[in-house]
C-alpha cells in the first residue's frame, strides 16, 4: 500500500499549536523535525548519551503526517491551510508551504533484519540471527541464536563486546550473574553458555524482557537457569527484593554513563563480598565521572578497558 506524505514547513514556536490543529482534523502519527534540544529528563528517559549538535538559532520546523491513497488529499490540504490561516492571527506560522511525496507501506521495524548476518564476535563466540543459516561453525564454537526485536543488543557494538570479553575473563563455572539492562538478553545468554550457575536479568522495558525470554527459549536454556524481570533496579524496592541481596558473583550493566553513575551506589547490595561490577556503555568523555562514582561507592577498580570511543570499568566490591 502507498501512503501520501505531507510535510508542512513552519517555525518552532508554532509547532505545538499546529500539532493540536492537525489532531483536531483527525490526523494521527505526527512527525516533528526541528532544532530544539531535548531536556535532561528526556535524555535520561530515552537513554541517550550522545546527541547531534543542533543549530538552535535556526527556528525552522517541519511537521510531517501521512494519508492513505483513499483519503482526499486536496480536501485535507485545504483544511490545513484554513487552520493555518486562523492560527496566524495569534502566532507566526512560518511559510505554511506543504510538500507532497509518496512512500511505500514497508515493514520499517523488520527491514533492518536484511543487514543483520551471522558474525564471529570473539574467537569462539558466534552471533546468529534466528532467521539466518550458519555455514562456518567450528568445533568449540558457542553459538548465540538472537532476535533482538525492538530491544538493544545484537553484540556488534563495542560496548557489548567489552562486556563479553570481561565475562570471558572473569566468569567461572557455578557463578551467579546479575544482568542489569538486559536488552535482548545477549549478555545473560552468553554468561549462561560460559558456565554461569544462574543468571537473572532486569530491564525497564517490558518489551525487552519479552524479547529476552524468547531468545533464551530459542537457545534452549531452561528458565531455572536464566530468568528476567521488568523494572528499575535503582528505584523499585519490590524488584530489589526479588533480585535478592549479596548473592551475585558478577553484576554486568551495559547501559550508559548517566545510569551507571547512580547504579554504582545501589548495585553493591546485590553482590557478594568480593563480587565484580562490570559496567560498559560509557562514552570516553565520561570515563572519569564513572570512575569517581564507582570508587566513591566503595568499589575497587581493577581494570579499565577501551574500544573505540567506549569504555568498560571492572570493579570489585
Amino acid at each position: 500500500m502507498k501512503w501520501v506524505k505531507l510535510t508542512l514547513k513552519t517555525v518552532t514556536d508554532a509547532v505545538e499549536l499546529i500539532s493540536d490543529m492537525l489532531i483536531e482534523l483527525g490526523i494521527e502519527g505526527i512527525e516533528i523535525k526541528d532544532n530544539v534540544p531535548i531536556t535532561e529528563r528526556e535524555k535520561k528517559e530515552l537513554f541517550i548519551d550522545i546527541l547531534p549538535e543542533l543549530d538552535t538559532n535556526n527556528k525552522e520546523a517541519f511537521i510531517s503526517f501521512y494519508l492513505n491513497e483513499q483519503d482526499n488529499t486536496d480536501e485535507v490540504i485545504h483544511s490545513v491551510k484554513e487552520g493555518l490561516k486562523e492560527l496566524s492571527q495569534f502566532v507566526d506560522t512560518g511559510s505554511g508551504d506543504i510538500e507532497i511525496s509518496v512512500t511505500e507501506d514497508t515493514d520499517w521495524i523488520n527491514n533492518w533484519k536484511a543487514y543483520f548476518k551471522p558474525f564471529r564476535l570473539e574467537d569462539n563466540i558466534v552471533i546468529k540471527p534466528t532467521w539466518e543459516e550458519l555455514t562456518d561453525k567450528k568445533e568449540g564454537d558457542i553459538v548465540i541464536e538472537l532476535d533482538p526485536g525492538t530491544a538493544f543488543g545484537t553484540g556488534a557494538h563495542e560496548t557489548t563486546k567489552l562486556c563479553i570479553l570481561a565475562l570471558k575473563k572473569y566468569l567461572t563455572p557455578d557463578m551467579e550473574v546479575l544482568d542489569v539492562g538486559s536488552g535482548s538478553g545477549i549478555l545473560s545468554i552468553i554468561a549462561s553458555k560460559l558456565g554461569a550457575k544462574k543468571v537473572l536479568g532486569t530491564d525497564i522495558d517490558p518489551h525487552a524482557v519479552e524479547a529476552s525470554r524468547e531468545n533464551v527459549e530459542v537457545n534452549k536454556i531452561s528458565e531455572d537457569k536464566v530468568t528476567f524481570f521488568s523494572g528499575d533496579i535503582i528505584s523499585d524496592d519490590v524488584l530489589k527484593e526479588t533480585v535478592g541481596f549479596q548473592k551475585y558473583d558478577i553484576a554486568v550493566a551495559n547501559i550508559l554513563a548517566d545510569i551507571i553513575i547512580p547504579l554504582s551506589g545501589k548495585i553493591g547490595v546485590h553482590l557478594k563480598p568480593g563480587g565484580l561490577f562490570i559496567s560498559s556503555g560509557i562514552i570516553n568523555t565520561k570515563k572519569e565521572q564513572v570512575l569517581s562514582a564507582v570508587i566513591a561507592n566503595g568499589f575497587e577498580v581493577i581494570a579499565v578497558e577501551e574500544m573505540g570511543d567506549w569504555v568498560s570499568v571492572i570493579a570489585k566490591k
